[in-house]
């Protein structure tokens, strides 16, 4: 039984018995239900100056005339508080119906099918060719794995694409530097770290001889026009980076439905410069071509650069119609970092003035914080980066070297080691709402103490553990009065609410409600098995509290996997 949905059930049921005459109510009682700041007040509360309008009484009266109305004891106690009628769940069925919830669904409590018939693609990642993966694309990466997961456990159907950075001067320049600087033996053997110190030299070297520009630029239009050696060395680089990248997708059990970068949308760009030129959105300004998006207060979308060349919004543009048109999509969130709000504004608007209404409503850019490690931005170019393979690598040691201290006996510690290690900087980066920056410190994202992955984990080897050994049980059923103690009824209230966080996490794009949804469970879970004894002689009781961890434990499996994390069985 859904408590927000039964006490919705019972709201209605009131309203209509205290008020016969009232008309054009609302019909979602249950989604305007609030959570009350402290836990005496009750476990959800309706703010009745909702119905103010309607019945034409104050929310004082319209309470305390619901409170005298309303009775169901067996499901919850019914009180008014000012101009809130506030309801209490009667503990012990409270206990019985959420954890025979969560129990008769195990791995997908919060699941759903309201997303059937319907799918979203997700634009992220999108690593930069011929430059190894770094930090930076910490949170673009899990945020977009976790929203994928997201929206598949609701239903959708999810399409995950990694919109390479391929295309672009850069990588003129690259070639340039390759074939003044390196050579095959030395790219093959350095890989993706022997091109970006040729790109970091490239910079380094214009700047005493700026004709290198030029002959960047040129090495890049050899590329445009299909040369053949040039695109060889593109073509080579390109696949040495996704094999690169590839290892880091490993590690975070990440996968994509398309690699389709901005090169794949060169031949797609005359369709959208011959609409604009036909529905008369392009002008021209100082040789280069735009549109005018001033009445919406924006600079103008360059569309076109005055020697032709096409840009980024262009590009965008192009793939979007490419999306609709391949994937029907309902929804397109584009996860990357919020200094390309104005970009993306941009782009939207333009879309939208072209005709297709889809743009205004179905586009989201799913905007987050920077990355910086240790108070430093990070610039290729000037070679301060760090790499995400190695900082993976580095929190699998740490947490090996734990592990062996504090459980020298377990089995397959290398595996728990990748498990907690890994989930701690996934942790690290879907902790906080996602438009905050992260600056990236060793000592917090590796710190096994407080809010962090490891604890989460280290929680849910615990009810492992005592699942293992909790002996099969005579009593013919739960008492659920062992459950009626505040410590016990924290815990299910946190449960019971976990379908509405999933929900809300994907309205919202927010994972981080999950990530707080879990750490929160696991920390009231803790207060329970500090002041309660699970398994004793009364098998009732040592079977409703079974149940319990056995609910608590589900649920934390499933929302570490919905953000990105595995849950190890002992740790």
């Amino acid at each position: 039984m859904n408590m927000r949905t039964e006490i919705g059930r019972m709201l209605k049921t009131g309203i209509e018995t205290a008020f016969p005459e009232a008309s054009d109510l609302p019909d979602n009682l249950s989604s305007m239900l609030e959570t009350p700041p402290d836990p005496n007040m009750g476990d959800l509360a309706f703010p009745c100056f909702r119905l103010s309008k309607n019945l034409r009484k104050s929310p004082q009266a319209i309470a305390q005339l619901l409170a005298q109305t309303i009775h169901e004891p067996e499901t919850a106690d019914v009180s008014c508080i000012g101009g809130y009628l506030n309801f209490s769940f009667n503990k012990s069925n409270f206990a019985r119906s959420t954890l025979e919830s969560v129990l008769a669904s195990p791995g997908s409590w919060g699941s759903s099918s309201e997303g059937k018939g319907k799918t979203v693609c997700m634009d992220y990642s999108s690593i930069n060719i011929a430059k190894r993966f770094h930090i930076g694309h910490l949170s673009t990466t899990v945020l977009g794995n976790s929203l994928m997961r997201i929206y598949r456990f609701l239903g959708w159907n999810a399409v995950g694409i990694n919109h390479l950075g391929d295309w672009g001067t850069q990588f003129g320049k690259m070639i340039a530097a390759y074939k003044h600087w390196g050579n095959e033996k030395m790219v093959e053997e350095g890989g993706v770290n022997a091109l970006t110190s040729l790109y970091v030299r490239f910079h380094e070297e214009a700047e005493k001889c700026p004709s290198l520009e030029e002959e960047g630029r040129a090495w890049f239009k050899k590329i445009e026009d299909g040369d053949p050696e040039a695109l060889k060395i593109f073509n080579w680089f390109k696949e040495m980076t996704l094999r690169d990248a590839q290892k880091v997708y490993e590690l975070l059990d990440v996968h994509f439905d398309s690699y389709a970068g901005e090169s794949f949308y060169n031949d797609k760009m005359g369709r959208v410069i011959d609409e604009l030129k036909q529905k008369q959105l392009l002008r021209e300004s100082d040789g280069a071509m735009i549109v005018d998006l001033e009445p919406w207060k924006m600079p103008p979308c360059l569309i076109l650069k005055s020697d032709g060349a096409t840009l980024y919004a262009t590009r965008d543009i192009a793939a979007a119609l490419y999306r609709k048109d391949t994937y029907h999509f309902d929804q397109c969130l584009y996860i990357v970092a919020y200094q390309q709000q104005l970009h993306f504004r941009q782009w939207f608007k333009v879309l939208e003035l072209m005709g297709y209404p889809w743009a205004k409503d179905q586009l989201h850019h799913v905007a987050f914080g920077m990355v910086s490690y240790e108070g430093k931005t990070l610039s290729t170019r000037e070679g301060h980066v760090v790499y995400l393979e190695e900082v993976l690598q580095r929190a699998q040691e740490k947490a090996l070297n734990i592990i062996r201290e504090k459980s020298p006996n377990l089995d397959n510690p290398e595996k728990v080691a990748r498990q907690v290690g890994i989930g701690a900087v996934v942790y690290s980066a879907l902790q906080n709402g996602r438009i905050k920056d992260i600056d990236f410190w060793w000592e917090r994202a590796l710190n096994f103490d407080g809010d962090t992955g490891p604890y989460v984990q280290y929680t849910y080897a615990r009810c492992s553990s005592l699942l293992r050994k909790a002996a099969p049980v005579n009593a013919a059923a739960p008492d659920y009065n062992a459950l009626a103690n505040d410590e016990a009824q924290a815990v299910l209230r946190i449960l019971s609410r976990f379908p509405d966080t999933v929900r809300e996490a994907a309205d919202k794009y927010e994972p981080s409600m999950i990530t707080r949804a879990v750490t929160d469970l696991a920390k009231a879970y803790n207060k329970f098995y500090y002041e309660h004894r699970i398994l004793d002689q009364d098998t009732a009781s040592s079977l409703a509290r079974t149940e319990l961890t056995k609910a608590v434990a589900d649920v934390i499996r499933t929302g570490l996997w919905l953000i990105g994390i595995e849950a190890p069985e002992r740790m």
